[in-house]
C-alpha cells in the first residue's frame, strides 16, 4: 500500500513537471509570437536554445534551417535573436552598418571585452576608434617597424621545437599571445606572462556564453579573467605615463596621441577596453589559424611541397641571419593563398551579432527594434557555387582569381567593421609558417577530432612529432 502511494505521487509530480515544461516552452512561443516574425522555435525562458546552439552548434542551424528556411528567429546567449544564412541578406546587413543595423554581439561578450570595445561601439566612436587602430596596424606601419619585431620573434620562439613532440595547439596559442603582449605593450616573454596567459583562456571560454555570473561558469571565468587582465593594464600603462620612455610598441604609439590635440582623444576606459580587444584579436585568430594550416598542410602533401618551395626560394636568396623583408612578404602568393583556403575550411569566424535600431523589413518579415541578428557566414564558406568541391583544402583556388572576384568574400568581416588588423594577422602567419616548413618536418600523431563551433580547437590538443630537415 505504502509502495503504492509513493508510486502515485511520483507519478502525479512527473506529470505536472511534464505540463510545467510544455506551459513555460508555451508561454516563451507566445511572449514572441509577433506578427511579421521570421518562424521558428524560443525555447525555455531565460535560457532560450542556448543550450542546443552552444553543444549542437552546426547541427542545431542546419536542423532549424532545414525547418524554417534561411531567416529564422530564436533565443541564444539571453536575448532574442533572427539567424541569417542568406548570402545576399548578410552581406546586405554587412554593408549596412548605421542605416538600421549596429553592431549587437551578446551580453557575455559586451561585459568581458568592455562597453568600449571596437566590436560594441558604433557611430562617430567607431570611426575614431577604427582610425586609432588602423593607424598602429597600418601596412606602413607593419613594414617599417612592426615586421623585423615579428621575424625576430618568429625566428627564435621556434628554434628549439626540433626532435620533439608537442602540442601544436598549446604552442601556437602560446606564441599569438606572446606575440600580441610583444607588439601591444612590449613586454618580453617572462613570469608576468606566465600569469597572464591563463586569464585569456578564461576570457575566451567566457566570451560566448550565456551571461549568468555564478561561480563554475564560463561567464564568471572569463569575468574574472577580464579583471585581472585590467587590473594588470591599469598598473602597466600607469607605470608607462610615470616612467616618460620611449618604446617602439602599440601602447606607446596611443599615449603619444594624448600629446597631440590634433588627434581623436580616446578615455582611459577606452584605451583598455581597446588594448583587450586587439589582444585578444592578436590571440585568438591568428593561433587558430596558425593551428590549422599545420593541421592541412600534413594532410595535404602537395599543397605543403608547394609551399616549402616557395620559402626554401626566399630563405635561399638571403643570408642565414637575414629577416623576411615586406617585399619577401608581399610575393608569398601561394602562402597567402594557404591562408584563405585555412580560414574558409575551418571558418574562424562563424559568424557575427548586429542589434535593429529601428523596425527593419529582411525578406517580407518584420524584426523588431533591439532585436540581434546573427549573421552567420559559415554556409558562405561551403557553398558549391562559390567555391567547388568545398570541403577539400585547395589553396590554388585562390590563385586563379583574387579576392575582389569573391562576392561574398566575409573571411574579415565586411563593410565598415571589416577587420582593422587582417593584414597585421597575415603577416604574422605567413612568418610563422616561412620558418616552419623551411625547418622542420612533421607527422601527426594524436588529436584528429576538432570541433569547429562555437569556436575552431582541438578539445584533446593535436599532437605532432617534429623533426629538423
Amino acid at each position: 500500500m505504502v509502495v503504492l502511494v509513493v508510486l502515485s505521487w511520483l507519478f502525479f509530480w512527473v506529470v505536472m513537471g511534464c505540463l510545467s515544461c510544455v506551459a513555460m516552452l508555451k508561454w516563451n512561443e507566445v511572449r514572441y509570437r509577433k506578427k511579421g516574425l521570421p518562424p521558428g522555435t524560443m525555447g525555455w525562458p531565460l535560457f532560450g536554445e542556448t543550450s542546443e546552439f552552444l553543444t549542437l552548434g552546426i547541427d542545431f542551424l542546419k536542423n532549424q534551417k532545414a525547418r524554417y528556411g534561411s531567416l529564422f528567429k530564436t533565443h541564444i546567449l539571453g536575448c532574442p535573436t533572427i539567424v541569417c544564412m542568406d548570402p545576399d541578406l548578410n552581406k546586405f546587413i554587412f554593408l549596412n552598418e548605421g542605416k538600421g543595423f549596429v553592431a549587437g554581439y551578446p551580453q557575455s561578450m559586451f561585459d568581458i571585452l568592455g562597453e568600449w570595445n571596437i566590436a560594441a561601439v558604433h557611430g562617430p566612436l567607431h570611426k575614431a576608434m577604427r582610425g586609432v587602430m588602423f593607424q598602429l596596424t597600418n601596412n606602413n606601419m607593419i613594414r617599417d617597424h612592426l615586421l623585423l619585431d615579428i621575424d625576430h620573434f618568429m625566428r627564435t620562439h621556434h628554434s628549439n621545437w626540433a626532435n620533439s613532440v608537442l602540442d601544436i595547439q598549446e604552442m601556437t596559442k602560446k606564441m599569438a599571445l606572446l606575440l600580441a603582449l610583444k607588439q601591444v605593450l612590449g613586454m618580453q616573454p617572462g613570469q608576468m606572462t606566465k600569469v597572464l596567459e591563463p586569464e585569456f583562456h578564461k576570457l575566451i571560454e567566457g566570451i560566448i556564453s550565456l551571461p549568468i555570473n555564478l561561480p563554475g561558469t564560463n561567464y564568471h571565468k572569463g569575468f574574472q579573467g577580464r579583471q585581472r587582465i585590467l587590473s594588470f593594464l591599469r598598473k602597466f600603462v600607469e607605470d608607462r605615463r610615470a616612467f616618460k620612455e620611449t618604446h617602439t610598441d602599440m601602447l606607446d604609439a596611443l599615449l603619444r596621441n594624448e600629446e597631440d590635440p590634433s588627434k581623436f582623444q580616446i578615455s582611459d576606459d577606452q584605451i583598455f577596453d581597446l588594448l583587450l580587444a586587439i589582444l585578444y584579436a592578436g590571440y585568438e585568430t591568428v593561433s587558430t589559424t596558425s593551428m590549422m594550416a599545420v593541421k592541412y598542410l600534413y594532410d595535404h602533401p602537395k599543397a605543403l611541397q608547394k609551399l616549402r618551395e616557395e620559402h626554401s626560394a626566399i630563405r635561399n636568396a638571403k643570408g642565414p641571419d637575414d629577416p623576411i623583408t615586406w617585399d619577401d612578404y608581399k610575393s608569398m602568393e601561394f602562402t597567402h593563398a594557404v591562408i584563405y583556403e585555412t580560414m574558409r575550411l575551418s571558418t574562424i569566424v562563424n559568424g557575427v551579432f548586429r542589434k535593429t535600431t529601428q523596425d527593419m523589413e529582411l525578406n517580407g518579415y518584420l524584426i523588431p527594434k533591439g532585436w540581434k541578428i546573427y549573421v552567420y557566414v559559415r554556409e558562405i564558406n561551403y557553398d558549391p557555387l562559390l567555391y567547388p568541391d568545398p570541403f577539400t583544402f585547395n589553396p590554388w583556388r585562390w590563385l586563379e582569381e583574387n579576392t575582389d572576384s569573391h562576392r561574398y568574400f566575409l573571411l574579415f568581416g565586411g563593410g565598415i567593421r571589416q577587420c582593422p588588423g587582417k593584414e597585421l594577422g597575415k603577416v604574422e602567419i605567413a612568418v610563422f609558417l616561412h620558418y616552419f616548413v623551411t625547418r622542420y618536418g612533421w607527422e601527426e600523431i594524436d588529436g584528429n577530432k576538432i570541433l569547429k563551433f562555437p569556436r575552431v580547437e582541438a578539445p584533446n590538443g593535436l599532437i605532432i612529432r617534429i623533426w629538423e630537415r
